[in-house]
């Protein structure tokens, strides 16, 4: 024991042993963190949430507010609308025209607006006075909602699994090749940030349902994506400082040659966030599997890139699954 003469802080054998212990799990959790690899997957439970911050229009103005929110439904959700049918007494009917003002098909609707422009319309010198945004019949009655050989919905399918899987918050910038008329591209723009939303697309007749149509009918004109024509590859006017969360490719890569798809992932990787940013490819990824498994990896590996597995991911609404091929920037 020490003696009362001397001056010091007496620290007594229980009190040390639980000090080392204490010590030695903290040093165990410490080790255990830094030699896991950082996990870039989606949440493990489907009830998980994102803090995040998102744009909202308060008073006229675009505001921010920061919000706990959730990307894809939750367990909870779906039996709770599942309730809400067998309390109600629903059953699913065949879809027959019922009485309303008006009711008409698709075709009819068309029909009527191309002959009539519709029930009450203005005409002579007042015709174009009051439509801000005019908009072909074509567009309103939603035909290129057809487009894309399965259901409008499974875009909102899409978004779920990239913003997820890549852990997407509203402050990630996005970068669709080929985006059509925005079947998914609308809802990382509600998602995102304004101006974070950029796109490369060929077809003018989709862009002008993006433009004409979707965005102002979907509400989402202040965000201001980037949405620009071409065919080539060129990235010059979405700026040379922008840094990429997300690239991906909808099935758009199928119908490319594949030295243009090379072209484009050489161009794009300098875009795209050292290894925490992704590139996904969905349905097949042959502009690399042709040239041969070690091949493949060489080239890739020659751009700075690294494949990081096959995904499918299933459909909510509808029996139906997607398969996504998933790469990251592997150099800084």
């Amino acid at each position: 024991m020490a003696s009362s003469s001397q001056k010091g802080v007496v620290i007594t054998i229980p009190v040390l042993v639980l000090s080392v212990s204490a010590a030695a799990i903290f040093l165990f959790f410490l080790l255990s963190s830094l030699s896991s690899s950082p996990c870039t997957c989606p949440p493990s439970t489907p009830d998980s949430t994102f803090t995040t911050t998102a744009a909202v229009v308060t008073g006229g103005k675009v505001v921010e507010e920061v919000v706990d929110r959730r990307i894809s439904v939750s367990r909870d959700d779906i039996e709770w609308v599942k309730d809400q049918i067998r309390a109600n007494g629903l059953h699913m009917q065949d879809n027959v025209l019922r009485k309303g003002i008006n009711p008409r098909t698709r075709a009819q609707q068309l029909e009527d607006l191309n002959n009539f422009k519709g029930i009450s319309h203005y005409e002579g010198s007042e015709a174009n006075n009051h439509t801000a945004l005019p908009c072909p019949g074509e567009l309103l009655v939603e035909e290129h909602h057809s487009n894309y050989g399965e259901p409008w919905a499974g875009g909102r399918d899409v978004f779920e699994f990239l913003a997820e899987s890549s852990r997407l918050t509203a402050n990630s910038r996005v970068l669709e090749i080929g985006c059509g008329t925005l079947r998914v591209g609308l809802h990382f723009i509600r998602y995102l940030k304004p101006k974070h939303f950029h796109c490369l697309e060929r077809d003018e007749l989709s862009l002008m349902a993006a433009f004409r149509y979707e965005l102002p009918s979907q509400g989402l004109l202040h965000k201001r994506p980037l949405i620009v024509r071409g065919e080539d590859m060129d990235f010059a006017k979405f700026g040379s400082d922008v840094m990429y969360d997300l690239i991906y490719a909808s099935a758009v890569f199928l119908h490319m040659p594949d030295k243009l798809v090379w072209v484009g992932l050489e161009r794009l990787v300098s875009r795209l966030k050292p290894y925490d940013g992704r590139i996904f490819v969905s349905h097949n990824i042959k502009f690399c599997s042709r040239l041969g498994g070690d091949e493949c990896t060489k080239r890739l590996g020659s751009l700075g890139l690294e494949y990081l597995g096959k995904h499918t991911h299933d459909s909510l609404l509808f029996n139906h699954y997607e398969i996504w091929f998933e790469f990251r920037r592997s150099k800084a």
